[in-house]
């Protein structure tokens, strides 16, 4: 693959048929809108559909865009090398456990123990430092560069949002009466393959955390971007910009985006849990914020889905 050829349905199912043999097919499950107590905020739409890709391997989507890299690239012999919040980390270490492959994975301190774990359970050569994924990133081009080991980018990369995007062909299959899908924004890996699969057939609506609104700021300027990265989810949906990759396709392609506060992706996890007995980490809940906190209004008879993107967090007595 070359990183000039397009981002589309056909080169999505050609990777979702090289990957199908590594990935889950994850669960959907349709949940009545009033058992998130939306009725009673006025929302208008009777039922939720709940993509529950937390429960991929390695606890996130990100799986997708990993084994899609680790099978469609040539490996060198110094193997590959991350950087990540958490979540892509684990799933390079995953992938390249499973396809024998050396991997060093580069993280910062803000990665969440969970992640940290997950990444050491898979064997991966793993390096924590620095405060942001940028100084992950940049620490990882440096071994990169010494080592020839093959980059596999958490989100402005062909492969990954290809490997992101069969989220949407599956998601397709398993629901096609979706009229809207809210999906959970950081680099843009995700929004972008599913984005690029849908292309208008659905209202594909980008959520990202207030102090974190790396494609908000990117959309008002025309161009990706610094935005301030902080916040609850800073592990998952914090980088200091949008993918350059990433951005046309949301451009063209993303309907909105809305911002969601800390506390209500807080809320969100806890009503996961109540409700469905889920435990989202605080980027793979982002979406379920937009809803329940009304940041994202359905319309009448709208058929909303939801993405729960990933489930790497500590347990949490949410009953405390």
């Amino acid at each position: 693959m070359t990183q000039d050829q397009p981002i589309d349905r056909a080169a999505i199912s050609v990777v979702a048929d090289i990957i199908r043999p590594h990935i889950r097919r994850t669960p959907v499950i349709s949940v009545d809108a009033a058992d998130f107590g939306l009725s009673a905020q006025g929302a208008t739409t009777s039922a939720l559909t709940f993509k529950l890709e937390l429960m991929q391997h390695a606890g996130s989507f990100k799986s997708r865009g990993a084994f899609t890299n680790l099978l469609t690239r040539q490996i060198p012999a110094s193997g590959v090398v991350a950087a990540s919040g958490g979540n892509h980390g684990a799933a390079v270490a995953f992938a390249a456990k499973r396809l024998g492959v050396p991997a060093r994975i580069y993280v910062p301190e803000i990665s969440s123990p969970a992640k940290i774990a997950r990444i050491k359970s898979y064997g991966a050569d793993l390096v924590v430092g620095g405060a942001r994924y940028q100084d992950a990133y940049a620490a990882s081009e440096t071994w990169a560069r010494e080592s020839g080991a093959l980059t596999v980018h958490a989100f402005d990369q062909r492969e990954t949002m290809l490997g992101q995007g069969t989220l949407a062909k599956e998601l397709e299959e398993q629901a096609p009466e979706i009229d809207t899908l809210l999906v959970g924004v950081g680099g843009g890996g995700l929004i972008a393959g599913i984005a690029a699969w849908y292309r208008g057939k659905v209202k594909v609506v980008g959520v990202e955390p207030e102090l974190a609104p790396t494609l908000t700021k990117a959309l008002a300027a025309g161009k990706p971007v610094d935005a301030e990265a902080g916040g609850i989810a800073a592990d998952s949906l914090a980088p200091k910009q949008i993918g350059a990759q990433v951005f046309p396709i949301a451009r063209d392609h993303v309907a909105e985006v809305v911002l969601v506060a800390d506390d209500a992706i807080r809320a969100a996890q806890k009503t996961l849990w109540d409700v469905l007995r889920i435990v989202g980490e605080p980027g793979g809940s982002a979406a379920t914020a937009a809803l329940l906190s009304g940041r994202y209004k359905p319309k009448a008879g709208e058929k909303v889905g939801v993405v729960i993107s990933g489930g790497n967090t500590v347990a949490v007595d949410f009953d405390r």
